[in-house]
């Protein structure tokens, strides 16, 4: 049913549909659900230390021999500002007395790891089929290791530019993230988030820009979706929030309520969170402070000084602090298991596709 096979063959996967990596938001189960359908499951590895990922693709490896995706961040770790910190705790001070807490505290700096030595050697341990980095790359000899597996690498390109480069460091195929993705944006080459491009019209232009395969993502939930996609050239798509409806999702309750929630349609980008754009569900402290804050101290330190403000207020059904990542399209969504979710879309693509 799918005349361009390019990723089914590249991953050895029965259907053109990718589950994204979500960090926070899915760990083995998912994963194994949407490969045993027939999917490309993806395990998220920036929020887990070095044990807990080795623990959750043991999981996977238990329970499936269908190919898989391990995802890591590969930003560069800031150098702790104390003045910056403590200029962003002032800004959030008043939420600290409203909730009773001390804005004097001490607090925690917000960590997601980098790929690094030792995440290399949990690929060469476990040796995935599938490698996806966001942020770009990691450094030459890190990423020539990673290939050394027989793994097959990914990257996020958020403009043409970004895409040339990828494929020119070696990417065996290249997710266009639209302007429409939730979480955060894997834009890489610049700062400058005012130009990034919508789904529909980065996906066709990535496409003639490079010679491997080309995965859309944002804004992707239904099969209308999956099929304009592949229209315009990609040869398959990675589906988040969707996914975040799924029972296997890792999210909080107060999450799934805010997805499901009448303002769900109303997303932003923001940096307030961890200090790079990322789009989520707009509340509280993105209108207020944000959502984009100079302020904000830089990716991923911002999310230590919010972390006492959620804690405080989440058990009391608040999401006023806490980043609720969604794309554009989660009015779209369903409430489905994960492999049933990935063999449904597959059926209604494939259906479209047949009665055009």
């Amino acid at each position: 049913m799918w005349n361009d096979r390019r990723i089914l063959e590249l991953f050895g996967i029965e259907l053109p549909i990718i589950q994204a990596p979500m960090a926070g938001a899915n760990l083995s189960e998912m994963v194994i659900a949407v490969s045993e359908a027939g999917g490309l499951g993806s395990l998220p590895c920036a929020l887990l230390s070095p044990d807990k990922a080795r623990e959750e693709l043991a999981k996977i490896r238990r329970k499936t021999s269908k190919p898989i995706n391990v995802n890591f961040f590969c930003h560069h770790s800031p150098v702790f500002d104390v003045e910056r910190e403590a200029a962003w705790k002032q800004h959030l001070k008043d939420y600290y007395l409203e909730l009773g807490l001390d804005p004097g505290m001490e607090t925690a700096p917000s960590a997601r790891a980098p790929f690094d030595e030792t995440f290399l050697g949990l690929v060469e341990e476990f040796r995935p089929e599938v490698v996806s980095f966001h942020f770009g790359l990691p450094h030459q000899e890190l990423l020539k290791r990673v290939k050394d597996t027989g793994a097959k690498v990914l990257s996020s390109a958020t403009t043409i530019d970004e895409a040339r480069w990828l494929e020119d460091q070696g990417c065996d195929a290249i997710i266009a993230q639209g302007f429409e993705a939730g979480g955060h944006r894997g834009i890489f080459l610049t700062d400058d988030i005012s130009t990034q491009v919508g789904t529909m019209a980065l996906v066709p232009q990535v496409v003639d820009a490079v010679k491997v395969p080309v995965i859309a993502a944002g804004g992707i939930a239904d099969a209308r979706g999956i099929v304009a996609a592949l229209a315009l050239g990609a040869s398959a798509v990675q589906l988040g929030t969707a996914y975040l409806f799924t029972p296997e999702a890792t999210i909080s309750s107060v999450h799934r309520q805010a997805l499901k929630g009448a303002g769900a349609e109303k997303t932003a980008l923001t940096n307030v969170f961890t200090g790079r754009p990322a789009r989520g569900i707009v509340n509280r402290v993105m209108r207020e402070i944000g959502p984009i804050s100079e302020l904000a101290p830089a990716f991923p330190l911002a999310g230590g000084a919010l972390s006492p403000l959620r804690q405080k207020s989440e058990p009391l059904g608040s999401g006023d602090f806490m980043s609720l990542w969604s794309g554009q399209a989660a009015l779209l969504s369903r409430e489905l298991p994960a492999g049933e979710l990935t063999r449904r879309l597959a059926d209604e693509a494939s259906e479209r596709l047949r009665s055009r």
